[in-house]
């Protein structure tokens, strides 16, 4: 009998929960990944499909594309079936095409930053392909977007983290994909989330935001600063923390706005509004090639494609749905 999924995981979300990767109620089901055997002869059972990062999409609306356990691309896969969850139609797994290797032929954008190219694997249908998380995400569901971002982050974790960090020793798979257990010393392994800070930064009479740009970014774009959170520190201290060493920005009172699993490879983008008690900037030209504070009139311009210098903010992230928010004087 399948458990439902927990109550107020949809109905009653609040505004900032909608954004890109926020969540769609997927039911987890954690008690089933002891059971993997059973869960895996589900009639029902379908999987989706990684490979280098990339996600299969297919159909008409170029959704995840969700095979049987027994289709021939599964053939190409490695051994592990990560257990996302049970979806509306059944259980949900994800694996990772670790032995296809195609020509990638003339390719030159494969492996870019906004990755456009895209690749068939022989045993699907035309319309199926693989295509980069950062260029779709926008074009998903709610559900398939937490179902990509769950399984891109979690199948990237196995690969880089195969050995025990205790003993050296090669680990194992075990619970369906979420531990690693090391068959010598015995420690387990957990996938790991990493917490990033992101700051909407205001000036104090909230009429002004705080920008940066990054060296080697392209032209115009500029975003939210950013930085991880450190041991020992809040999510408070560090946002204060990353603003001034990047900035030279003092800022006092900071206040939780969202949240965004970003699977770039594993952070946890954790939005904060900050209110600056000062506004001369000094650079860190080590974090930041520029930074700036930019008005609500310009930020607006910037959005629509009117500014002259400022490129809006990349559908999908976390820093383009407080700015748009801002704008619209919708944040909650």
């Amino acid at each position: 009998m399948r458990r439902p999924a927990p109550r107020g995981t949809c109905g009653g979300m609040r505004h900032a929960e909608t954004v890109t990767f926020g969540g769609s109620g997927l039911n987890r089901a954690a008690h089933l990944r002891g059971g993997t055997a059973a869960t895996l002869a589900d009639p029902d059972a379908r999987c989706i499909i990684i490979w280098r990062g990339k996600l299969l999409i297919e159909g008409e609306g170029l959704g995840l594309a969700r095979v049987p356990l027994d289709h021939p691309i599964l053939n190409d896969a490695g051994d592990l079936r990560l257990f996302l969850g049970l979806d509306d139609n059944g259980p949900v797994f994800a694996a990772d095409l670790a032995h296809w290797d195609p020509d990638l032929g003339d390719e030159a954008d494969f492996g870019a930053f906004l990755d456009p190219s895209v690749q068939h694997h022989p045993s699907m249908t035309n319309d199926a392909h693989f295509a980069e998380l950062r260029v779709i995400m926008t074009t998903l569901t709610a559900r398939d977007a937490e179902l990509a971002a769950t399984a891109r982050a979690v199948l990237a974790w196995h690969d880089s983290h195969r050995f025990c960090s205790r003993c050296g020793s090669q680990s194992n798979a075990a619970d369906s994909g979420w531990r690693r257990a090391c068959p010598d010393c015995g420690a387990f392994h957990f996938p790991r989330t990493d917490p990033v800070v992101i700051m909407l930064i205001l000036s104090e009479d909230g009429e002004d935001v705080l920008v940066g740009r990054s060296p080697g970014w392209p032209d115009g774009m500029y975003s939210l600063l950013a930085g991880f959170l450190e041991p020992g520190e809040t999510v408070e201290a560090a946002a204060r923390r990353e603003v001034f060493e990047e900035a030279g920005i003092i800022v006092g009172q900071v206040g939780y706005l969202a949240s965004q699993p970003w699977a770039f490879p594993s952070s946890l983008m954790i939005g904060c509004i900050g209110h600056a008690t000062s506004k001369d900037i000094t650079l860190d030209p080590d974090e930041l090639e520029d930074a700036r504070w930019v008005s609500r009139t310009d930020m607006m311009r910037a959005a629509k494609g009117e500014h002259p210098e400022i490129k809006p903010a990349r559908n999908g992230a976390i820093a383009h749905f407080l700015l748009e928010n801002w704008l619209a004087d919708t944040l909650d």
